[in-house]
This record gives C-alpha cells, sequence and structure tokens, in this order.
C-alpha cells in the first residue's frame, strides 16, 4: 500500500473515531415473536420510534399499473385519515415536533413514525388513522399522481443525470422481470392508475399477513400490546407475493448511452448479477474488497485516488455490493431498502465530454470526444487487477479495520438502529451489524480474495451511460471499435504530472475491452 493511501485510510479511521465518541451509546434487546415484532427497549431514550413493514415493493404492482405501490403508500401518508385531513394532522403533530413518512422499494415499503414519548398518547391515534382508516381522497389523489407523473415525465431524466444513470442501469440489467421498472413506474403506467385501484390496492397488498412491526424506544408493554391488537384490525388476506426477478448476465460488455440534450458530462454506471446478499457470510469478505476498490464517498479508494486525486477528472468514483439508496446524498447506507436480488456496480459520476474540454482549453480544440472511454477503461482495468492479484495483506488489515469501526455509524439513532434490525429479519438474520462486526473480525486475507475471484470478473457487464447529444455517437464509435482513447489533459495539468501517471495513462488508453454492443437511446424513450 502507498505512504499516501496510508494516510488516507488513517485519516478516514481517525474520522470515525471521533464520530464515535459523539455517538450516544444504546443498549438495547432484540425480541423474536410469531407476530413479526421487531424490539429495541431504549429505557433512557424520550423518543418512540415506530416502523411498519409490509413485504411488499413495485416488484409486486400488476402490469399495466407499474407505480401503484409508491402511488398507494405516498397517498396514505399525503392524503390523511378518515378523521383528520393532511392538513388537519399537520397542525396537531407540530408542536409536538413528530414526524412521519414513508419509503418503498422493490420488495418492501416501510411506514415509519417518531415521537417524544410524552407525545405519544396523543400522536398514536393519528398513526392509527393513517394505516387503519386512511383518507383516500380524489384531491390528495390527484394531487400525489401530478407529482409522480412529473417524476417519470421530467424530474428523473432533468434533476441528476448521477442518478438516471443508476435506474437506467437497473432498466437494463433487470430488463423483462418485476424489478426492471422504477418504483415510481412509467410514463404511461402512471398514467393508468385510478383512485379505485389505489384502494382496491391497500386492501390486498398492505395486510397483517405481510408485515412486520418495529417498535424502538421507551415505550410500555401495554402500548406495544395495544400496537399490535390494532394492527391485528388490517385486512386479513394473503398477498400473492411475486419472486424476485433476477439480473440479467451480458453476453460481454453491452453498453447503452442515453443521449441527452444539455448532459452534463458523461455519467457512467456499471453492473452485473451478484449472487450474494447480507443473508451470506461471505458479504462481509466482499464488504473489505468493495471498500479497497471504492467505498461510497471515501477518498482512499482505489477508484477515487486513481480518477479525482491522481487525474481531477470528476467528483467521486465508487462501488457497490448492493443497491445504495440515494447515493447522491447519502453518506451511510440507509436502512429499508432490502432485496434479495442482487447486483455489483461501478459508479463514475460526471466525466467532461469533448465540448466541455474544447470551449475551457484551446489545446483541446481538435478533441473527438471526452473522458468517458478513457474512465471506463480504467475502472474495468483496476477491477481485473483486484481480481487477478486480490488485496495485500497490509490492504487487508487497513480496509478490515476501518470497517470494523465504521460500520458502528450505520446506526447512530434509534430509527436507524430500528431500521437495520428489521432489514436482519428480511434477510434471515437476527441483528445483521452485530453479526456483521464478528464476521469482519474473524475474516483472513485468503476468504477475501477468495471471495474476490469466485464473485468478481470483467468480461460481463452491463454500461449506461448518460451523456450529452453532442457526445453519444463519437463515443458509440470510440467503443465499439475499440479505438485508443488517450486521456486528455490541460498544459497545465500537463505539467504536473508525473511520469508514473503518464505511463499507466498509455496502458489504460488502450486496455482492451470485451465490447459486444453498444446502443444509443434517445432520453424522451427512456422509461416509457
Amino acid at each position: 500500500m502507498s505512504v499516501f493511501k496510508g494516510l488516507k485510510l488513517k485519516r478516514a479511521r481517525e474520522v470515525v473515531r471521533t464520530l464515535l465518541l459523539i455517538v450516544i451509546p444504546l443498549s438495547f434487546s432484540f425480541a423474536s415473536q410469531a407476530q413479526e415484532i421487531v424490539e429495541l427497549k431504549l429505557p433512557n431514550s424520550n423518543k418512540v420510534a415506530i416502523k411498519l413493514m409490509f413485504k411488499n415493493g413495485s416488484m409486486s404492482d400488476p402490469a399495466g399499473l407499474e407505480g401503484i405501490t409508491q402511488a398507494t403508500a405516498s397517498l396514505v401518508v399525503q392524503g390523511g385519515s378518515r378523521e383528520l385531513s393532511y392538513s388537519d394532522i399537520q397542525d396537531r403533530i407540530f408542536p409536538m415536533a413528530a414526524r412521519y413518512g414513508v419509503s418503498s422499494d422493490k420488495e418492501v415499503t416501510t411506514f415509519s413514525f417518531e415521537v417524544h414519548q410524552d407525545h405519544l398518547d396523543e400522536f398514536y391515534p393519528i398513526l392509527k388513522g393513517l394505516i387503519l382508516t386512511p383518507r383516500f381522497a380524489e384531491e390528495d389523489f390527484s394531487r400525489v399522481m401530478v407529482s409522480q407523473q412529473n417524476y417519470v415525465d421530467q424530474t428523473i431524466r432533468a434533476s441528476s443525470d448521477e442518478e438516471y444513470s443508476k435506474k437506467a442501469l437497473e432498466d437494463l440489467l433487470f430488463r423483462d422481470t418485476n424489478y426492471q421498472h422504477m418504483k415510481q413506474g412509467s410514463s404511461a403506467s402512471v398514467n393508468n392508475i385510478s383512485l379505485q385501484e389505489v384502494q382496491s390496492h391497500y386492501q390486498s397488498m398492505f395486510t397483517k399477513n405481510n408485515l412486520i412491526i418495529g417498535i424502538a424506544g421507551n415505550y410500555s408493554d401495554g402500548f406495544l400490546q395495544q400496537l399490535k391488537q390494532d394492527l391485528a384490525q388490517l385486512p386479513d388476506t394473503a398477498p400473492t407475493v411475486p419472486a424476485a426477478g433476477v439480473a440479467r448476465m451480458p453476453n460481454g460488455i453491452e453498453v447503452e448511452i442515453v443521449a441527452k440534450e444539455g448532459a452534463f458530462g458523461s455519467v457512467i454506471f456499471t453492473g452485473f448479477p451478484l449472487k450474494l446478499t447480507r443473508a451470506d457470510d461471505e458479504f462481509a469478505a466482499l464488504m473489505v474488497a468493495n471498500s479497497y476498490l471504492g467505498e461510497h464517498r471515501k477518498d482512499y479508494s482505489r477508484l477515487y485516488q486513481k480518477i479525482r486525486e491522481a487525474r481531477s477528472m470528476n467528483y467521486g468514483d465508487y462501488s457497490y455490493i448492493e443497491w445504495y439508496e440515494g447515493g447522491g446524498g447519502n453518506m451511510l447506507p440507509p436502512a429499508g431498502v432490502p432485496r434479495s436480488s442482487n447486483y455489483f456496480s461501478m459508479w463514475v459520476r460526471p466525466v467532461q465530454i469533448a465540448t466541455q474540454l474544447q470551449q475551457q482549453y484551446p489545446e483541446l480544440a481538435d478533441l473527438k470526444i471526452g473522458h468517458a472511454h478513457f474512465a471506463l477503461r480504467m475502472i474495468v482495468k483496476e477491477l481485473a487487477v483486484l481480481v487477478e492479484q486480490g488485496l495485500s495483506e497490509e490492504d487487508f488489515e487497513a480496509t478490515r479495520d476501518f470497517l470494523l469501526s465504521y460500520t458502528k455509524l450505520y446506526a447512530q439513532t434509534p430509527a436507524s438502529r430500528l431500521g437495520y434490525l428489521m432489514d436482519s429479519r428480511f434477510y434471515g438474520r437476527d441483528d445483521y451489524l452485530l453479526e456483521l462486526d464478528q464476521l469482519l473480525k474473524n475474516l483472513t486475507l485468503e476468504q477475501v480474495n477468495a471471495a474476490i475471484r469466485k464473485y468478481w470478473q470483467v468480461e460481463n457487464m452491463f454500461v449506461t451511460i448518460i451523456t450529452d447529444v453532442s457526445e453519444a455517437q463519437p463515443l458509440a464509435d470510440s467503443l465499439v471499435n475499440n479505438l485508443s482513447s488517450p486521456m486528455s489533459y490541460s498544459n497545465v495539468m500537463l505539467q504536473g504530472l508525473s511520469d508514473e501517471i503518464k505511463q499507466e495513462d498509455l496502458l489504460v488508453a488502450d486496455y482492451p475491452l470485451n465490447i459486444t454492443k453498444v446502443t444509443i437511446v434517445d432520453s424522451a424513450d427512456t422509461f416509457e
């Protein structure tokens, strides 16, 4: 491991240790009961958090009504109850400083509620009304659906090319399965959803038979008993939940370029199926390898060092061994998005396109394509080196020690701790974070390198690239013809580069990629 990288890891560990001193230690007990209850008793807490996780996500959306689970969940929390309108509820909870919301994903939908224990009795009827007797008023439905329609028609394409690239990759990976569509649905399907269908979906899919009840904080046994008794009033139907769609294995490296007017650079997201989840003990071994390669938002990782730190190409470059919700905003992986169908991915945040470089630097006036082809070659090459050589003992020890501290920051609040405990139930574990700590402590270098060789490869992967229309065709030609893609620097940047970086650039520029297919898609034709 280089001295520079060692300093980066040392600094990262110091930051983690500092944060750990801030986190208030919380003792908890985990109770496993037949009624699917997850408890996190915190006698010294002044808050109560309640989470209702329904094993029902977007993969359960009926054909032609993709997005209905998201619409239904949104209407429950944004539409009030039979007794109180949405605005009435906001007026009542404001003095309590209480909050509630919902998150949905491919396989679960979770309603979350938090309130100070002094206001629990006053807040609980609101919770009960929202879940047992949701309002489902036409005016609220119209408001929710306008927002959802705007998201699939405009927001996903316009607000963040980084998020766009992630959704585009999932569309490609899971094409023709129930995992393909965004949880918000498609432009056509959202337009098909009616209020009556939302009401029917709630009755048939949000029932007491696919519910896990989670509660954390300082609450009485009597309150928990009341919560269980009331939620038993949910419909007693047995929802028909389909099997999760499985990611496709590409034949070589298949690239889909999304051509978008006014794209801010080129965003790359690559991936291939990964037959591994938190349910497997080997997941801990791959966590170490992944952290070394591209830990989210960490500047010590290999991809970050190579692409951003050494070459100043973009903001960040990361890798993932499971879905990372809200990667553009979250520093830590949030709970509430457990999945049984998994994939490995690498994320290159925007690199510059030719027109940008031409406008900034006169010496690059003749440039044909920007940095995307070089960046793709760089990340594939780094993954290939890791598969072939594995981690060194020094890198293994440093990265494993970092994760032993860092993972303790995943759940810093009662609500986040409860969320991770409920995710643990999804994966068939009691307490994932507690078990992960022991798995990491017991890991060996040989186990990590064996997991790398078993689960990672570079010959077959899907690649999505969101880029400007001016870049799409030249980039496609370069990729499909495996043309040389030398890195382009300004004269000032070039003068400061070391000979080591210049020599590596020559290797990367002609690194062979097993590209078998390149397709250009108009942005307007995505998620239709």
